[in-house]
């Protein structure tokens, strides 16, 4: 019985050997098909085209629609390419101050960031750009876009772009300029809210938060507005996620092989502050600030309130092909998952209270809005305005800009006054 149950596990053994080697020599025989289908093609193309291209050219041309077909975010990067980037991190170089990126194939805008020459010409977040000055954006790849975009400060640019609820296309004329960014500021709104704007996750972005929240130890509640952020550096994302929450999964960063899965956690010596939380985002949130809403969201550690975010949430390494690394790939490798384990790609985040940008409702102002009881004081100042003799009341600026919200700057602004009304009803149940 032993002896004819030894002969089926060796049978068993040799079927399975079998198959797997079969299964080898089949997947060897296809990436020899495949390899050998790629040079016919590229010898073709070289023989027959109409014009004369060079081999290093064609095979140029095939990596290029290669990375784009994989995704928008992929990229060959050619001697070419390397130089300009060299540019923009080495020498002066004129920008305008948009992130964008490849939305079902169409150039859009992220996000303008804040006090930058496209913010001020009137550029917003979902703007697809048809034309950069004369050259159509259709079919053209996320680098050559931004190539197109670049360029010394100082000289003007012309974007054709299609904006949702117009019906036709904008012109929006816009001057380069070196890009200054101040990531983080502070306002106080009322007595008891702190207001924390950050436009880009840059590798102050912790510190900063975590001296304004310092400074200002009084307030009862915090907002922090993530609202036409593009991202920027994962380490920033976590660590001001670090400064709101106890404990637990932040993020964790998943490629295709599962083992090489890789998750960042909170610490509780880390954390700040406890006291109630409103974030800011819509549209132009993406990538590490939607990393933060994401998880703030999933510890139940805040109100998410605006728009859906723009939904990029995947990883790209450089990886270089030659050896002098003059070319090289930008190759994504894997994905963001939030705590509760969805993915932000292509999904992005929806808020917990949905708001819309514009201004708010509020009473219409009235002069004449008066009690019964003021009735007659009232009226005896109209009076005195008749006869000539009303107040002169001056107004002394003394140049000094204000850190504060107002109401009426508040009432210019939807979405913010939500986040204020919802963190106000919290600060009064946590009493």
């Amino acid at each position: 019985m032993r002896k004819i149950l030894l002969i089926s596990m060796l049978s068993l053994l040799f079927i399975q050997n079998a198959q797997a080697k079969t299964s080898k020599e089949e997947l060897a025989k296809t990436r020899f098909e495949s390899l050998s289908k790629l040079t016919q093609v590229i010898g073709t193309v070289e023989k027959y085209y109409v014009d004369d291209i060079k081999l290093e050219e064609i095979v140029n041309k095939a990596l290029k629609g290669l990375m784009q077909e994989l995704d928008a975010h992929s990229t060959y990067m050619d001697r070419k390419y390397f130089k300009e980037m060299k540019i923009q991190t080495a020498g002066e170089f004129g920008g305008l101050g948009i992130t964008v990126g490849l939305r079902d194939g169409a150039l859009t805008i992220i996000s303008p960031i804040d006090d930058t020459p496209a913010f001020k010409a009137g550029v917003k977040a979902g703007d697809i750009i048809l034309k950069i000055d004369n050259i159509s954006t259709l079919n053209m790849s996320l680098d050559e876009a931004v190539g197109h975009m670049r360029g010394k400060p100082k000289t003007s640019i012309l974007l054709t772009v299609v904006r949702k609820g117009e019906t036709k296309p904008l012109k929006i004329e816009i001057i380069r300029d070196i890009i200054k960014i101040q990531s983080v500021y502070s306002k106080t709104i009322s007595d008891d809210i702190l207001y924390l704007r950050v436009s880009s996750f840059d590798k102050k972005v912790s510190r900063n938060l975590t001296k304004a929240i310092t400074e200002h130890g009084d307030k009862k509640g915090i907002i922090l507005d993530l609202r036409n952020n593009p991202g920027g550096l994962l380490d920033q994302a976590i660590n001001v996620t670090d400064i709101f929450v106890d404990e637990g999964v932040i993020v964790s960063q998943k490629g295709r092989d599962a083992a090489q899965e890789e998750k960042f956690y909170a610490k509780s010596s880390s954390t700040l502050t406890r006291k109630p939380l409103i974030v800011l985002v819509n549209g132009g949130s993406a990538s590490a600030s939607e990393i933060v809403g994401g998880a703030l969201q999933d510890h139940k550690r805040a109100v998410i309130v605006g728009q859906k975010t723009f939904g990029k949430g995947s990883v790209q390494v450089v990886l270089p092909i030659t050896k002098d690394k003059g070319e090289g790939i930008k190759l994504t490798i894997a994905k963001y998952y939030l705590p509760s384990g969805r993915t932000i790609q292509a999904t992005g985040i929806t808020p917990d209270i949905i708001s819309y940008p514009g201004e708010a409702v509020s009473e219409p102002e009235s002069t004449f809005s008066i009690k019964e009881a003021d009735l007659k004081k009232h009226l005896e100042g109209e009076l005195e305005k008749v006869d000539g003799k009303e107040e002169v009341k001056k107004v002394v600026d003394n140049g000094i800009k204000k850190k504060t919200i107002t109401k009426e700057e508040l009432l210019k602004d939807n979405q913010l006054k939500t986040a204020v009304d919802i963190l106000t009803s919290l600060i009064i149940t946590t009493k």
